[in-house]
C-alpha cells in the first residue's frame, strides 16, 4: 500500500531558546546569540530591513562572505579578539559551537524542529535502532541518544565524527550505545542492505555536494534517489520514521517528498513534507526559511 502523501506544505519554526536566538534580520544578514556570544551571518533571503541596525555593530563576530560566494569568507572579531569554541546546550544534549571557515558555527539550529519532532516518536519506543546519515557534529545522534535510541552516526569527514565524539562526552552520553564510523554513506548503507540490517528510524541530512572518506563524489540530484530507496530497505517491518532535510536552492519539500514516495511506495504510512524555518525572538517575529525536508512516518 502506497503512503499517504500530505496534500499541503509544513512549515517547522524553530524559535529561540536559553543557547539560541535569531534577535533580528536584514539587509541579507541575520543577528543570532550563540551562547553569551552575538554573530552576525549572511542571508540574503533578508530582503527586508533590520529592526535594529546598530545591534549588528556591536556583534562580537561578524562572517565577511568572500566576493558572491556566501559560505567562504573570514571571521571578523570585536576588540576581544578571535573566539575558538565555546559550549552550547539543547535539551539533554550539550555539545560545542565553533567558528568554522564555512560561515557555520559547527550545528545548524533550525534542526531543532526535527529533533523536537524526532524525540517525541523515540520516546514511544523501546530502545529503538536509529541511522543518522551525513551526521556532522552528531547533534541529531545525541538527541536520539539522550530519547533512548541505539545510535549509528555516519559521516565521511574524520574530524566531524571526532567533534561528534568530543560532543558526546560533553553530554555524558559517551558510554551510550553509539557507533560513529567515518564512511561513505552509500557504501555503508548498500552494505548494510546485503546483511539485512533493519532500522527503526533513519536520518538522512544530506548536502548538496561533497566527498566520502575515500574521495567518493556525492552529488544531491544524481545521487539522492537510489540512497533514498536503500534507506527504505534498511526499515524495520515495525520501523517509525525516514526523515530526509536537503539545503539546495533548486530542491523544494514537494520534490523530496515524491522521491520519497517513491522509496517507500510499499509500506503505507504517511509523508509529510515542507520547510524549515528559523523565527525571530519577540512581537511581529519574522521567519527565514532554510532547509526543506520530507518525512515518512508509520
Amino acid at each position: 500500500m502506497a503512503p499517504v502523501l500530505s496534500s499541503s506544505p509544513e512549515t517547522l519554526v524553530t524559535r529561540g531558546w536559553s543557547d539560541y536566538a535569531l534577535l533580528d534580520s536584514g539587509h541579507g544578514r541575520k543577528l543570532e546569540r550563540y551562547g553569551r556570544f552575538t554573530v552576525v551571518r549572511p542571508e540574503p533571503q533578508c530582503f527586508w530591513a533590520p529592526r535594529d541596525p546598530a545591534a549588528f555593530e556591536r556583534a562580537n563576530a561578524v562572517f565577511d562572505p568572500q566576493q558572491e560566494e556566501e559560505d567562504a569568507g573570514r571571521w571578523r572579531f570585536d576588540a576581544h579578539g578571535p573566539i575558538d569554541a565555546f559550549p552550547l546546550k539543547w535539551r539533554d544534549v550539550r555539545f560545542t559551537g565553533r567558528f568554522t571557515p564555512f560561515r557555520h558555527l559547527a550545528f545548524f539550529p533550525e534542526q531543532a524542529a526535527n529533533w523536537e519532532w524526532m524525540d517525541a516518536r523515540i520516546r514511544t519506543l523501546k530502545q529503538p535502532k536509529i541511522l543518522n546519515l551525513f551526521g556532522y557534529t552528531g547533534v541529531a545522534s545525541l538527541a536520539a541518544a539522550a530519547a533512548g535510541a541505539h545510535v549509528t552516526h555516519v559521516d565521511a569527514s574524520k574530524k566531524s565524527v571526532a567533534y561528534a565524539r568530543e560532543n558526546a562526552e560533553q553530554s555524558g552520553l559517551s558510554e551510550h550505545p553509539i557507533r560513529w564510523l567515518v564512511e561513505d554513506a552509500r557504501k555503508f548503507v548498500a552494505r548494510e542492505v546485503r546483511r539485512g540490517s533493519k532500522y527503526d528510524g533513519i536520518i538522512l541530512d544530506p548536502p548538496k555536494y561533497g566527498r566520502g572518506a575515500n574521495g567518493e563524489v556525492w552529488r544531491l540530484f544524481e545521487d539522492l534517489p537510489d540512497l533514498l530507496k536503500d534507506c527504505a530497505a534498511l526499515l524495520s517491518d515495525d520501523a517509525s520514521f525516514l526523515l530526509l532535510n536537503a539545503y539546495a536552492a533548486r530542491i523544494s519539500g514537494l520534490s523530496l517528498a515524491h522521491a520519497m514516495a517513491e522509496a517507500t511506495r510499499d509500506r503505507g504510512g504517511r509523508i509529510d513534507w515542507g520547510e524549515l524555518a528559523l523565527s525571530e525572538d519577540g512581537p511581529d517575529a519574522r521567519a527565514i526559511g532554510l532547509s526543506f525536508f520530507a518525512r515518512w512516518s508509520a
